[in-house]
């Protein structure tokens, strides 16, 4: 991880522009500070990828607090075409101004505009960079961790792309980043406790997605508000316990079958049904973050 900062902040001084991809259920954490310090005085692009897993007013606000920061900041799916054509458009304007400011400097003549490409483990880059390709060049996988070296990747005459590792920071600053890393699958789920992970999920969602999630598991409102009620006054007023969260996956344990020998919800398999319906969109459009 040390090792590939260093190399990301020496390779900062070969490009013009920096282009960082984030998750845009969940912007912030998915922002490496560390990147956010070493490109300081680039020009920078940052592309909302996902975000038609994410909710869209929210995504707005993100995007708004991005401009205002001096970023340049666009909503995507990588995999469509429409967003590839408003990420040239962009690289092209940026270029534009590159090359006004080359000839300021007695520059003359065409030159590329070289970008570095930075994001944390499974944000997407990959799939990014082949769909500005138009082929799968830049291997891709569900899975952190799949790009392992720097790569210069030639998208055109004006645009040359060098790719880095997803890079994640050695401390994070608070909890609900991990949270937020661990929901949308950038950390590897063998070393997270599902079951923690989906509670502290469906306290978000009931939240700010409620009607989204009774929606999806067909649970009726009462049939909730009955269900925490019991769970209260079976366990007792305990501080910091949220019965809320525990209710709803004790019920969609139940609806969904995830029901172990004695008729018990059968947890493990009940939080691995919510954690993959939030991230593959089943549940709904969802951001995790608000700016």
């Amino acid at each position: 991880m040390t090792r590939a900062k260093r190399k990301i902040e020496a390779d900062l001084k070969l490009v013009d522009l920096v282009i960082e991809l984030l998750d845009a259920r969940a912007p912030s954490a998915t922002q490496n500070p560390d990147i956010r310090r070493l490109s300081k005085g680039k020009q920078r692009l940052i592309l909302l990828n996902k975000s038609d897993l994410a909710d869209g007013d929210v995504t707005s606000a993100w995007i708004s607090r991005f401009r205002d920061e001096g970023a340049a900041c666009i909503a995507l799916d990588s995999r469509k075409r429409d967003s590839i054509d408003q990420i040239r458009k962009a690289t092209e304007s940026l270029a534009k101004e590159k090359r006004e400011r080359d000839l300021k400097r007695g520059i003359s003549g065409p030159r590329p505009v070289k970008a570095m490409i930075c994001g944390i483990p499974n944000v997407g880059k990959s799939t990014f960079i082949n769909s500005m390709l138009g082929k799968a060049s830049a291997k891709t996988g569900n899975r952190p961790g799949v790009t392992k070296g720097n790569q210069w990747i030639n998208i055109n005459n004006e645009l040359l792309l060098l790719d880095t590792p997803g890079v994640l920071w050695p401390r994070f600053d608070d909890e609900k980043t991990a949270e937020s890393l661990a929901e949308i699958g950038a950390i590897n789920d063998d070393v997270v406790n599902l079951e923690d992970l989906s509670v502290q999920l469906l306290d978000l969602l009931l939240k700010y997605y409620p009607d989204l999630l009774f929606e999806r598991y067909q649970i009726p409102k009462e049939e909730y508000l009955k269900k925490t009620e019991e769970l209260e006054n079976s366990q007792g007023s305990v501080l910091g316990v949220k019965y809320g969260p525990l209710a709803m996956l004790d019920l969609i344990a139940e609806k969904r079958g995830a029901i172990k020998k004695g008729s018990l919800p059968d947890y493990a398999r009940a939080s691995r049904i919510v954690i993959d319906d939030f991230r593959s969109g089943r549940i709904g459009r969802i951001s995790l973050e608000r700016p």
